[in-house]
Order: structure tokens, then C-alpha cells, then sequence
């Protein structure tokens, strides 16, 4: 009771200075809980966010694989995947991280008597695998940053038994200035047939120099049904690090446990072996340069929002220990007396770092809560959806303070050990 009443006797004389321990607590942890609640969410949104500029990961047939690495890409294709066995990427154990693929048939042909890449492709369309579920996928969502004029071709044939296809705006350019609704024909291997350009499209690549079709009139052309050369996957991934890696030159090289967790985690490498998997003859890779990126931004972004989180902690530990060195010297006749009446040190030290608790864990409680607000306005910001509080982040952001405000006592409590009472007392 005489504890308590202790105090509150220290709360209502030094008012002002525990207010501004309290907002100083309060200001780092809003900084604390919002930079850390970004960092435990931000892998997830990099992720959706670098996704969409287009595959991490391509489908080949291994043969066909093979000879792209030793001598390059290949214009013409060497071996083929069996178009029906598509559908099979999504049976794989991360069936939920691939969010769209679509299968290529790329091959050369002509377009109104012009030499151009035909590529036979899925626009859009609906597939169902044997638990039942269905997924929209196709190339509408590999490629959302192309600029079409018009619209996206139907895999189906449309009126009249017509095939709808799109041209890139440099072949179109080549043809004299081709426009939505015009029809072209398309010639392969001696054969001709009459499609309807029902989209231009502007990639800003080489793309723009091709014509898109559904892969079935490209392949009834060319005579390779059900064949395609390679597939486009995106999937949502886990950054990489010495494992992911380890398992990309050799799986076989990983011990068991080493393999139930790279097996059981997105990563990159991991996805790919899988789909491999699921498709017989193949050989997924990843495209180096998306993974990459995705783990560049994702270190850097981390590494300045936990810089900010230790400059907020330092500056917290600067300001309450000065705060605390002032308000003890206010206070050191009263320490003086406390001690002069028997008080021990360590009563007079737990009584100030009572104090300084009770006041730093409300300036917490109000600092966490602003924080978790301040994160939800940077992911709307940011990455245009709210961030995912965990737990840990409050459990780790009131051990961090904690720690802070200790650490920042550790001057104060000794300045009130080496209190001489006599001589306090007597003004010296």
C-alpha cells in the first residue's frame, strides 16, 4: 500500500515528466509495430506485387531444355509436352500458390505473305483437375501490363467457325497498319487458314512482332496435336536462401529433414520440381531474373524498415534515460530521506523502475495500437492492401521496449546508488 501510494505521489508531482516518457515510449512503438508488421507481411505482398510482370517459372520438354542451354533459345522447338497433361500443375502439393499459366506453341510461319512468330497460346479459359476444383488461367493474366486495343482473342471458335487472334503493333505496322476487326491469313508448312485480329497489342518487346492464336488452330495447322513446347507458370514464392539453393544444384544432396522443409516451402525450386513431377519428360525452371529481383527488394525493403525500428528504440533509450536523469535529480533529497530511513538500495531502484514500467507499458499500449493503424495505412499505400498483424510482432515489439527502457534505467538506478543520504541531506 505505502508502495503504491509512493507512486502516485511520483505521478502527480512529476506529471509532466512521465507524460513525456509516456509519448516518448508511445512514439517508438508506433514506429516498432508498424515497421515490423510490414516486415513479417512484406515477403507475401513483393511477391503478389513483382507477380505481376509476368512467369517465374518455365515448363519445357527436358530435351528441349537441354538444348537451350547448351546452345541458347531455340526458334524452332526440338521436342514437345502433351498439352493435356497442362492441367496437371495444379495437383501439385502448392496447387494454391500457382495463381496462372498458360502452354506456348511457338513457331514460324507468315502473315499475308510476311514471314512472322506464330505463338498458339490459352487467352483465357477454365480448367478442371480430378478433386473437382476449376481455375481461370491463360495469358489475360501472365500479361495484365500489355496495352490491347480491342480485346483478348476467345480459345473457342467464334461466328461462323472463325479464329480470333491478336497481332502485336509492329507486325501490324508491317502488314500497313492492320486494325481490330481486319482478317489476315496465317500460313504454315504449305497450309493456310483465315483468322480475325480481334485485338492489338502493345508489349514493348519482341512479342510485338507476333501473332497470338489458340493453340488448337495452330496445331491443327502444323499437324502437332496436342503438342506444345513449353509452359508459362506464376506462382507466389518464398525468397530463396542457402537451401532453396542447395536444392536447385542437387536435390538428392539434401538430407532428410533438409528435404521436408525445402520440399514443403514455396520456394522456387521447389515448385518447379514438383510441376516436373506432374509432368512426365519435363523440366521447369525458374526465371532467374524474377527470383532474384524478388529477393533483392525483399532484403533491402526488410533490412530499412528494421534500421528504422533500432533508430526509434535508440532515440526511445536516449530520451527516457534523460528523463529519468532529470526527474531523479529533482528527487534525490526524497531518495536521500527514503534511504536515510532504511530503505535498501534495491528498494529505491524498484520503486523508480516501477515507475518508469507502469508508465512505459501505457505509452506502449497506445503506441501499439497507433502502429497497427499506421501499418494498415502503408500497405493500402504501398502494396493497395492492409498488412496482416501476427502476434509476434506485439510479443517481439513489448520485448524490444522492455529492454529499452531497462537499459535506458541502468544510468538512473546508478546515479541513485551512489546517493550519499548525509551529505544529500545537508545540501552538499
Amino acid at each position: 500500500m505505502f508502495f503504491m501510494r509512493m507512486m502516485l505521489r511520483s505521478f502527480s508531482r512529476q506529471f509532466g515528466r512521465r507524460m513525456l516518457i509516456a509519448v516518448t515510449v508511445c512514439l517508438s512503438a508506433c514506429v516498432a509495430t508498424a515497421m515490423l508488421g510490414v516486415v513479417f507481411d512484406v515477403g507475401d505482398k513483393l511477391n503478389a506485387e513483382l507477380s505481376t510482370y509476368g512467369s517465374n517459372i518455365t515448363v519445357q520438354a527436358k530435351a528441349d531444355a537441354v538444348v537451350s542451354d547448351l546452345y541458347g533459345d531455340q526458334s524452332t522447338p526440338t521436342a514437345f509436352l502433351k498439352e493435356s497433361q497442362v492441367p496437371r500443375i495444379k495437383t501439385i502439393f502448392w496447387a494454391y500458390n500457382i495463381t496462372d499459366f498458360a502452354p506456348r506453341l511457338d513457331l514460324r510461319g507468315t502473315v499475308d505473305q510476311v514471314g512472322a512468330p506464330l505463338v498458339g497460346t490459352w487467352f483465357g479459359r477454365t480448367v478442371k483437375v480430378d478433386s473437382g476444383e476449376s481455375s481461370a488461367v491463360g495469358l489475360k493474366g501472365l500479361r495484365p501490363w500489355w496495352k490491347v486495343q480491342g480485346r483478348w482473342p476467345k480459345d473457342e471458335a467464334g461466328s461462323a467457325g472463325r479464329t480470333e487472334a491478336m497481332m502485336g503493333k509492329e507486325l501490324a505496322a508491317r502488314l500497313g497498319g492492320r486494325q481490330v476487326g481486319d482478317q489476315v491469313k496465317v500460313g504454315l508448312d504449305g497450309k493456310q487458314q483465315t483468322v480475325t485480329i480481334v485485338g492489338i497489342f502493345d508489349s514493348g518487346d519482341s512479342d510485338a512482332s507476333s501473332l497470338y492464336l489458340p493453340t488448337r488452330a495452330l496445331q491443327e495447322m502444323s499437324g502437332l496435336t496436342d503438342q506444345i513446347d513449353q509452359v508459362e507458370v506464376k506462382a507466389l514464392t518464398t525468397p530463396e536462401n542457402d537451401l532453396a539453393r542447395k536444392a536447385a544444384r542437387n536435390p538428392a544432396a539434401l538430407s532428410q529433414d533438409e528435404w521436408e522443409t525445402w520440399y514443403c516451402t514455396a520456394y522456387p525450386s521447389s515448385i518447379a520440381y514438383q510441376i516436373e513431377e506432374a509432368i512426365p519428360g519435363s523440366m521447369a525452371k525458374q526465371v532467374r531474373q524474377v527470383a532474384a529481383l524478388q529477393g533483392d527488394v525483399l532484403q533491402k525493403t526488410q533490412a530499412v524498415m528494421i534500421l528504422m525500428t533500432v533508430l526509434s528504440l535508440l532515440a526511445a533509450a536516449i530520451a527516457v534515460a534523460n528523463l529519468m536523469a532529470s526527474s531523479i535529480s529533482e528527487r534525490s533529497s526524497e531518495f536521500a530521506l527514503l534511504k536515510a530511513l532504511g530503505a535498501t538500495d534495491g528498494a529505491v531502484s524498484r520503486l523508480v523502475l516501477a515507475e518508469t514500467a507502469l508508465i512505459a507499458l501505457v505509452g506502449a499500449l497506445v503506441g501499439v495500437l497507433l502502429g497497427s493503424g499506421v501499418a494498415q495505412i502503408v500497405g493500402r499505400v504501398v502494396f493497395g492492401s492492409g498488412i496482416t498483424m501476427r502476434p509476434m510482432v506485439f510479443v517481439l515489439v513489448f520485448v524490444l521496449l522492455a529492454l529499452t527502457v531497462l537499459l535506458a534505467s541502468i544510468s538512473s538506478i546508478r546515479s541513485i546508488l551512489r546517493l550519499r543520504p548525509a551529505e544529500v541531506l545537508h545540501g552538499r
